[in-house]
């Protein structure tokens, strides 16, 4: 026979299981760098930002597009489907990615609201990872897939149809059925393409760490023209050394010259500008 204490004990324990049931997130730093300052008269990083970092001439080219409406519904409710061609790599990756704001830098809090949502521990398909900007954090929960780039040549990326049709191929359950059953593609059916962008990647390291540095050429706000987005990236796997990492990355940036002190918000000025 079952005692109120032993049932109150239950439930505690219980309640304790759900709360623990978040999703293992990796950390991705993304900081910065003054395009003015680090970029020649030709937008490629200055020979001093590529020997600092023991990058090669060479880059990795990916072009980017994401699929969305005019009036935003998949952007708006947190979403982001997106198709990208990596230089070197056989074929197209998709990705539906699914992003929580992190405020008052409560990052467990926000794996709590994911899983809530049906993004918790026993979720194997996706990856969590929180994006550790200058001020901001965001929680991205990311599905991959890939599809075949056969019959497109070097770094093309499908039109609107054929890139319509491959993202609604290939649209996982939680996705599609966000907000009502099939929302995720009835909304892909009518959607446009925001870009694409073709940008470009170097890789080297820093402080024994692998760090990225991509160069985004995006539509101006008037849509006159190109401005450059640069941005300084590392991962790892520890919070800690994302904390202590950051802080120095802005430290030894600042000591160069090359900061600047402003949250990237890629995806956001994609959807806005394009």
């Amino acid at each position: 026979m079952y005692t109120t204490l032993h049932l109150l004990a239950v439930a505690v324990a219980t309640t304790s299981l759900v709360n623990a049931a978040n999703m293992m997130p990796d950390y991705e730093v993304k900081l910065l760098m003054n395009p003015s300052v680090v970029l020649g008269s030709d937008f490629k990083l200055t020979p001093t930002v590529l020997s600092t970092f023991a990058m090669p001439t060479s880059v990795t080219k990916m072009n980017v597009q994401f699929l969305d409406t005019d009036s935003k519904p998949i952007y708006n409710a947190g979403w982001s489907p997106r198709l990208r061609k990596t230089e070197g790599e056989a074929d197209f990756e998709l990705t539906y990615k699914k992003r929580y704001p992190v405020s008052n830098n409560d990052i467990d809090g926000t794996l709590t609201t994911a899983a809530n949502e049906g993004f918790d521990s026993t979720t194997t398909t996706y990856d969590a990872q929180i994006e550790w900007g200058y001020q901001q954090k965001t929680l991205s929960i990311s599905r991959k897939k890939t599809a075949s780039s056969s019959g497109y040549s070097g770094m093309d990326l499908p039109g609107t149809s054929n890139s319509r049709t491959i993202m609604i191929n290939n649209a996982p359950d939680k996705f599609d059925d966000w907000l009502g059953n099939g929302w995720g593609t009835n909304n892909l059916a009518i959607s446009r393409l925001y870009g694409p962008i073709l940008a470009k990647r170097s890789i080297g390291t820093w402080s024994g760490m692998q760090i990225y540095i991509e160069v985004w050429p995006l539509k101006n706000a008037a849509g006159t023209g190109i401005e450059y987005l640069v941005e300084a990236s590392f991962k790892t796997t520890s919070r800690t050394t994302a904390s202590s990492q950051h802080d120095a990355l802005i430290t030894f940036l600042q000591g160069k010259g090359w900061f600047l002190a402003q949250d990237s918000l890629k995806t956001a000025l994609i959807m806005q500008r394009y």
